[in-house]
Parts: structure tokens; C-alpha cells; sequence
């Protein structure tokens, strides 16, 4: 089986997914819709071989004896891929996320209004909610691009893996790789504070320390762009609250009142005509946000983004409904 061939495959079809599986036929994911290729099943013996020419020795090694890879290939003449090995019950498997070769843009993704609130920030924390595959990477390098092309800043990134390659326009872009160049995100954070930064862009705020650590940072004067695996504007400051002790919540809450300035959650939906496009919950914190952050009553910030539109919120619905979703 040749892999490299298949991913070519997939980046014609203009697929965002390539899966492989002993048992399974080949599947691509279009428009959010796993389609089986007209192909046979793999064996295990020709998957590990696909997979040798792409691998190398250690990486097949730990592959072969059931540790997770997680990895970025970039082929030349064919793309640059996000790649998750494993192993399940019927043997090898290996899970393919295609990373569109140009950068994003806010224009193309429909960020202008978003991008002007962040331009406007010189501190605090931006959160971009939503569920795997839902284009919060794709938003989050759109982001870091245009700062890069605007503004003279020192963006440092700590991503797992790297996908999207920012080279320094009016910015210096530090890009880290969590595992390679720092041991983990919390290490990571704590060295960034120490390396001049405006902005950190966080590749997903994952546990206690990390979320500290970002707090931190945005209350001393860096502007923090992180994403979080939520499906609403609301669920993403709980889950930042809800990962600390009882007795640090209350802290923790007055520290997100002072450091939030934005959070979105985003979900793909189907475009008319073919295609996806993502629909955005939009939770600008104002005063009045600031004060039911502070207390806890998390509950009640729904009604203010009904009414918000005037400053830029927007509720999931009003969302889905201007997309006729």
C-alpha cells in the first residue's frame, strides 16, 4: 500500500481527514461525512509497510510495541500532515489530519470583527472554544497570521504538534513544540515568561498548571490566545474554574474576571452549496460579564449575549440561524 499516494488521494479530494485501519477499507472524511474508498481492506502487514516509508526507525519501533505517535509530516508535492498512530483492537491504526498548505485568513474564515476586538487587546486571555475537528486551529493561525502581518510584536507558540508555519512578517514568530522543544506545556508557559513575549498562543489549555500558568501571564500584561475543548462561550469559563480545588475557585474566578477579554466557541456546519463553514458563539466580556464571572452565576451570561449584539456577542443560535443552519 502506498500511503503517500492515498494522502495525495486525500488532498485532491479535498478531504480534512484520512483514516487507516487493519480490518477497514480506507476512509476519507468530506463535508464532516466518512466515505470508504473503493479499495480493499488493510492487513496489518501492509499498513505497517505504508507506514514504514513515512516512519522512521524509532518511531515504527514505538508504533509496532503499542505506544500513541502523535507527528507532522510535511511530503514534498503533496502537503503537509497531522498524524495520530495507535493501536486498536484489530491491530494498527493510524489517523491522518490534512493541513491546507496556505495559511488561513481572517477574511477567508470570516474573523474581521473578531480580529478587530483582539487587535484591541494588549493583555488578557482569548479563549476559542469548540469539539475536535471544529476549525479551532484553522481560526487560531488565522489569528496569529494577521498579528504577524499588522503588528511588531514577539509571538511565542507552544502547540502539539505544530501544524500551520508562521515565518515573521512585521512579528517574531517563535514557534515551540510541546515534547520537542520544551518537556510539557507547563514548562513550556514558564519558560515563555521569561522570553519577552506580547503574545502567547496556547495550542490547547489542558490542565491545572497550564491553566495557572495562563492566568498568570495574561494578568501581567501578555495577551494570551489559547483554544479549549468546549462547546459554548459559557462551558469554557467553567471548565477553567472547575479543574482548581473548591477553595481556589473563588481566586480563580476574580483572576478570570480581571483577564478575560473574549471567548468563542465555534462549531463546522454544512454550506449551502457544498462545503462547511464555521458557525461562532461570540462572549465579549464586558463590565456587566465581568461582575457574574466574578460572582459564579455563569448561568445568567447567556441572557447578556442575547442582548448583545451591539458590542459583538452572539448566542450559538443566532449564529446557526444567520447561516441557515
Amino acid at each position: 500500500m502506498d500511503v503517500t499516494e492515498l494522502l495525495g488521494q486525500a488532498s485532491a479530494a479535498g478531504a480534512s481527514d484520512l483514516h487507516l485501519a487493519v480490518g477497514e477499507v480506507p476512509l476519507l472524511r468530506l463535508d464532516g461525512e466518512l466515505r470508504r474508498l473503493d479499495l480493499l481492506p488493510l492487513t496489518a502487514g501492509a499498513l505497517e509497510q505504508g507506514m514504514a516509508a513515512l516512519l522512521d526507525d524509532e518511531q515504527c519501533r514505538q508504533w509496532l510495541a503499542g505506544d500513541e505517535l502523535d507527528l507532522v509530516l510535511s511530503l514534498s508535492g503533496v502537503g503537509r500532515f497531522r498524524l495520530n498512530l495507535f493501536r486498536q483492537c484489530k491491530g494498527l491504526g493510524v489517523s491522518v489530519r490534512l493541513i491546507p498548505p496556505q495559511l488561513p485568513t481572517i477574511e477567508a474564515l470570516e474573523l474581521v470583527e473578531l480580529f478587530e476586538h483582539i487587535a484591541g487587546c494588549r493583555d488578557g486571555l482569548v479563549l476559542i472554544g469548540g469539539p475536535t475537528g471544529s476549525g479551532k486551529s484553522s481560526t487560531l493561525a488565522a489569528l496569529v497570521d494577521r498579528l504577524n502581518r499588522d503588528y511588531a510584536l514577539h509571538i511565542v507558540t507552544l502547540e502539539d504538534p505544530i501544524e500551520f508555519i508562521h515565518s515573521g512578517q512585521r512579528s517574531l514568530v517563535n514557534q515551540r513544540e510541546v515534547g520537542s522543544h520544551s518537556r510539557d506545556l507547563a514548562q513550556g508557559l514558564r519558560s515563555a515568561l521569561r522570553q519577552d513575549p506580547d503574545v502567547i498562543v496556547i495550542g490547547e489549555l489542558r490542565d491545572l498548571e497550564s491553566i495557572r500558568l495562563a492566568l498568570r501571564a495574561a494578568e501581567t500584561g501578555h495577551l494570551v490566545l489559547a483554544t479549549v475543548h468546549t462547546r459554548s462561550a459559557v462551558n469554557s469559563v467553567d471548565r477553567l474554574v472547575e479543574v482548581f480545588a473548591p477553595e481556589e475557585k473563588p481566586l480563580v474566578r476574580t483572576m478570570l474576571a480581571e483577564s478575560l477579554r473574549l471567548v468563542v466557541a465555534q462549531v463546522l456546519v454544512r454550506r449551502r452549496g457544498g462545503g462547511r463553514v464555521a458557525a461562532r458563539e461570540v462572549l465579549v466580556v464586558t463590565p456587566a460579564v465581568r461582575n457574574l464571572v466574578r460572582e459564579g452565576r455563569m448561568a445568567q451570561v447567556y441572557s447578556l449575549m442575547q442582548s448583545g449584539g451591539a458590542v459583538g456577542m452572539r448566542t450559538m443560535e443566532a449564529a446557526m440561524r444567520a447561516l441557515g443552519a
